[in-house]
Formats: C-alpha cells, sequence, structure tokens
C-alpha cells in the first residue's frame, strides 16, 4: 500500500469532534519545502470520524451499525434486547510534526450517552428486566467508559502507525515521493491541512527545484465546491522534478528502428528530401537516435499544462553491422497536456502542438530543413506522442490509502497548480481491520 504515508489525512480526522477548533495542533518546524498540500474540509472530517466511531461501538457489541446507532441483539432465554441511544463522544488532540512525521497525542477525551433504555422482550425477560431498569444509569456509564477507553486504545495505535510511516513512497522502481511532512498544520474553522514535500526523487537525492518555484509556490488548497470532502494540490514542481529524475537516470534516450511507415527508416524513402543521403548510401536501412537534451519542461496555467520538450534526433544510416552517423537534427516540441482521474490515480495525455527545428550538424553537406519538417512532425505525432501517452496513461497514485476511493473528483487549474477535490467512498471489504489502529 504505497499511499499509507496519507492515512493521517483521513483517519487522524476521524479523532476530531465536529467543532474542529477543539483540536490543538502542536507545531514543529522543518527546513523542508512543500510543494504538495491536502486539505481535508469539515465534510470529510465528519465523515472519518462518523467511521471510526461506528468502529469504536462494533468493538464493544460486534455486530453491524445502522445509521441510527441503535443495537439490537438476540439473547438465549432473555430474548430480543434493544439499546444505546443519543450518544456524543468528543476528543482534543495533540498533533506534532516531528522530523517529517507526525505525532499524535491524546489530550482530553469524553463520551456522554444521554439516554439508554433497554428492554427484554419474550423468553425469561420478566425476569429481568426490574433489575435493569434499577441500573440502567450504571449501564450508561459502564458504556461511557468502555467507549472512552476504546478509542484511548485507538489514539495510540494510530499515534505508533503515524510514526512508522515512511518518509518515501515507490512509484516505480525508479522514483520514489518524498512523503515528508513539513511546514506547519494549519487548522481553521472547518478543515485541517497539511503539507508535504511531493517532491520526486531517485532514493539518494530529491531533485533539485529552480527559484522560480520557489518564488511562486503557494502551499494552499482551493476547491470551487467546498462541500468536496478532500482537496490534494500538486504544483508544477511536482512534475518538473519527475521529468528531471528520468532525465538523469537517462531514461530519456532511444533508438527508433520501426515506425508505422518503415519506409521513412530506408534512405530510398529520403531521396527526394535528403538526396545526397540516397545517392551516398543508396537502399540502406536508417535509424533514428532520439536524446534529451534537457529535462522537459512543464507550466500550468489557469486553462491547460504545458510541455516542452527539448530534443536531438541523430540520423544513422546501417550498413550490414556498422551503424553510421549522418546528420544531427535538434527538436523543440511543444505540446499540450490534459489529466483525468482513473480511480485513485491522476493520469493524463500530450498531443503536438508546435515543432521548430535546426540543423545541428552534418557529415552529408546541408540539409533543406523546411523539406524535412512535415517527415519529422510525422515521426512525432506517430511515434513519439504514442509512446509518452502509453506512459501518462498509466498516471501516477494520489494520497488515498487502500480502502478508500475517491467519487465524483473534479480538476482545477490554476497558476502553476493542478488541485484535485474530491469526496470519498470507503469500502467495508477493506475495512480499518487492515490497517493496525482497530479498536478491539
Amino acid at each position: 500500500m504505497a499511499s499509507l504515508a496519507f492515512f493521517f489525512v483521513l483517519i487522524s480526522s476521524t479523532f476530531l469532534s465536529s467543532q474542529a477548533n477543539n483540536l490543538h495542533l502542536q507545531q514543529l518546524r522543518t527546513q523542508d519545502e512543500s510543494f504538495t498540500s491536502i486539505l481535508v474540509s469539515q465534510n470529510g472530517l465528519d465523515f472519518v470520524k462518523d467511521l471510526l466511531v461506528n468502529e469504536a461501538i462494533s468493538s464493544i457489541i460486534p455486530l453491524q451499525l445502522p445509521a441510527t446507532i441503535e443495537k439490537s441483539a438476540r439473547i438465549p432465554f432473555l430474548g430480543n434486547v434493544h439499546m444505546v441511544e443519543g450518544m456524543e463522544v468528543g476528543l482534543t488532540l495533540g498533533l506534532e510534526n516531528h522530523e517529517g512525521t507526525l505525532k499524535l497525542s491524546l489530550l482530553e477525551s469524553g463520551c456522554y450517552v444521554k439516554e439508554i433504555t433497554i428492554k427484554l422482550d419474550g423468553g425469561a425477560s420478566w425476569l429481568y428486566q426490574g433489575m435493569i431498569n434499577a441500573f440502567e444509569e450504571q449501564i450508561g456509564s459502564a458504556v461511557e467508559s468502555a467507549i472512552t477507553s476504546k478509542l484511548k486504545d485507538g489514539i495510540l495505535k494510530l499515534d505508533s502507525f503515524l510514526q512508522s510511516l515512511p518518509k518515501e513512497i515507490p512509484v516505480d522502481d525508479n522514483a520514489s515521493l518524498n512523503v515528508s511532512f513539513v511546514e506547519n498544520p494549519e487548522l481553521s474553522s472547518s478543515s485541517i491541512e497539511f503539507d508535504i514535500n511531493g517532491l520526486f526523487t531517485d532514493g539518494k537525492k530529491v531533485q533539485p527545484v529552480s527559484n522560480h518555484y520557489r518564488q511562486v509556490f503557494q502551499p494552499s488548497v482551493f476547491c470551487i465546491d467546498q462541500s468536496k470532502m478532500l482537496g490534494i494540490s500538486l504544483d508544477e514542481a511536482v512534475f518538473n522534478s519527475a521529468s528531471a529524475l528520468y532525465y538523469d537516470a537517462e531514461f530519456m534516450e532511444w533508438i527508433v528502428d520501426k515506425v508505422p511507415d518503415q519506409a521513412l527508416l530506408n534512405t530510398a524513402g529520403w531521396r527526394f528530401i535528403i538526396p545526397q543521403l540516397y545517392k551516398k548510401y543508396p537502399n540502406d536501412d536508417m535509424n533514428l537516435n532520439i536524446s534529451l537534451s534537457s529535462p522537459p519542461v512543464i507550466r500550468i496555467s489557469e486553462h491547460n499544462i504545458g510541455a516542452t520538450v527539448y530534443a536531438d534526433v541523430i540520423i544513422d544510416v546501417v550498413e550490414g553491422s556498422q551503424v553510421i552517423s549522418v546528420a544531427c537534427i535538434s527538436l523543440v516540441i511543444r505540446g499540450t497536456g490534459s489529466v483525468k482521474i482513473m480511480g485513485n490515480n491522476l493520469g493524463g495525455s500530450v498531443k503536438l502542438d508546435d515543432l521548430a527545428m535546426s540543423l545541428k550538424w552534418s557529415k552529408i553537406g546541408n540539409l533543406r530543413m523546411y523539406l524535412i519538417q512535415p517527415v519529422m512532425w510525422t515521426l512525432v505525432q506517430t511515434v513519439g506522442i504514442p509512446y509518452a501517452n502509453s506512459y501518462l496513461g498509466k498516471g501516477f497514485p494520489l494520497p488515498i490509502i487502500h480502502g478508500f476511493t475517491l467519487q465524483n473528483a473534479e480538476i482545477i487549474f490554476s497558476s502553476s497548480k493542478v488541485t484535485v477535490c474530491s469526496n470519498v467512498s470507503y469500502s467495508e471489504s477493506d475495512n480499518l481491520n487492515q490497517v493496525p489502529i482497530h479498536i478491539k
């Protein structure tokens, strides 16, 4: 579960009362910078709070709770038993950023059962009803104590869970995300926001970020629909850190020897475009050696995502076992990207907008670039763009814990940021028993 590092956003909020100002945050500053922000709204806090309270009660009376928090059970010799109404649970927590992880402590807690009525039907219920009525107050007090104790146990387990969270989560075999907490958690009357570093790393170092990002980045989450439970804001620096990482790891070099129009990889297909190439190497096969001269640059505006790619294309001629490099053309490729939500992943695609080119060097004389331009456009459009989209379409996981799923998500573009605003659902099949915070 690579996204466990974000579980605190949903589960820690379950310990908050509906009045968020009851939460006292103890804050530590770090020197790291934040490029991803996560906001849990009041609706999100209430959703997960109710989920955990139900878990706490279920641990005392292990039956499924309906929405009215009412219990009904059948006990041999007694008959049917009906109980538990009008319960309030309040908690005040301390949440401290400790060297990139969160430390949770319980400052104050309480449980109040407004009324408890126990009715026995059938069997020998007449024999016990009077005694139960006489001890209703004591039974209610016992229920309050039991639930408070269970919640305290849950806080301890959740704190242990938070302390054990990794500071990096894997994206693939080559990259991870730095998910260390940075800055100070921000609390308002209706939400709580956390900042994480969020940049891609190869496990050895976080990719450097230019001063441009440090100047313009504002670590905040804004959702047009403020009823959404969860907001996740990603600065363009996150995407550029991924670009720099894969560039540094030399994953942006390719030998192209197969294209949809294979005639383009034989000198005969170039005889009217580069006549001297065909004359010197008639009917020889060709390869295109493509490498990026610098990391792709990602820019996010209020309307879309733009990408600029700088690449060198070396034209190779294959003569038997010999590969001969004959020319190098520099390309500046500009495209427009789109993003979409796929389950809990943020995926996307890119389309070609513009292509500029220049001759870098040649061993076969001067080249007429205006003739080569349409060929390069076709190659980028039919080979480069589909290749890029095959990876972009897979996407990368957003910070959602296993068992929770985005619902009715919307994507908002703003200056330098992409924000995902969504509700969440919880699958009973992936219940809280699977993580070490279940209250037993």
